[in-house]
């Protein structure tokens, strides 16, 4: 049973709406080959909100954040970012785009094995022209947030794999973008370094004001966001808000496996 509430899905009427997706499908082959990813998917984002999406495998979550990012385009739809539609770009207007204004956070890391970690973080930075000062600020800061300040000047090989992430998150974060989008932050990582992370992102998206939008499978993490949304079958089928001052992790932890037993996830896809 679909259990969305539409009163909830509709977010306040207001400019400080970060990121705007509006009636989303994708579909992928043609025919008796036809797939339906995504069915007409709308919900807003706020700025500073810390967005979660959980769905079971195969729900359509990871493919609506690559829409959202850019790494593919909908069949139909509108994603605006800040107001613009990003479907309106040419190649190369969305490219210098996406790359001013997303960050992205992906579970394996993708850092460059041949670079350090500082030059690993800055080096969307040095694409657009930026160095010196201008730079150096933002590192020290994000180093600092992130714990990351005594591997600096080390290789990928010679870091855990939890400062692997930490690197990876202040690179995504560097050119301070309008929203954060967080493919399965924790996928690669223990209960320790997966804690470790979160706190360190919840920490960032309060003091910060960093919007956040994260895919996760991992009902720990996902309790660090403010709202989740549940996607099945490529539709949205339920929101929880946390109220983040008054609830407890802990309880909202509890509301979001009530969701994922309902949802037909159950404990098989909670970490």
């Amino acid at each position: 049973m679909n259990m969305m509430n539409h009163r909830e899905q509709k977010a306040p009427a207001d400019s400080g709406r970060v990121l705007e997706v509006k009636n989303i499908t994708k579909t992928y082959g043609v025919g008796d080959n036809e797939t339906k990813a995504l069915k007409g998917i709308t919900f807003d984002v706020l700025k500073g909100e810390f967005l979660g999406i959980m769905g079971p495998s195969g729900s359509g979550k990871t493919t609506l954040l690559n829409t959202i990012a850019t790494m593919i385009r909908p069949t139909s739809g509108k994603v605006l970012l800040e107001r613009q539609e990003l479907g309106r770009f040419k190649d190369r207007e969305l490219a210098d785009y996406r790359g001013k204004k997303i960050g992205y956070l992906f579970q394996d890391f993708e850092l460059l094995d041949n670079m350090t970690a500082k030059e690993n973080i800055l080096l969307p930075l040095s694409l657009h022209g930026i160095t010196g000062k201008a730079a150096a600020d933002p590192l020290e800061t994000l180093a600092r947030q992130l714990d990351i300040e005594d591997v600096l000047n080390k290789f990928p090989s010679q870091m855990s794999g939890g400062q692997k992430q930490r690197v990876a998150a202040a690179r995504s974060l560097i050119g301070n973008p309008s929203i954060l989008l967080a493919d399965e932050p924790t996928g690669a990582l223990d209960t320790k370094n997966s804690r470790t992370l979160m706190d360190q992102l919840s920490k960032i998206n309060q003091t910060m004001g960093i919007t956040i939008m994260m895919v996760t499978h991992d009902a720990s993490a996902a309790s660090y966001c403010s709202r989740i949304l549940f996607i099945q079958d490529g539709q949205l089928f339920h929101e929880l808000r946390r109220n983040v001052e008054s609830e407890p992790r802990e309880v909202f932890y509890e509301r979001i496996i009530t969701v994922l037993t309902q949802l037909g996830g159950g404990s098989a896809h909670v970490l």
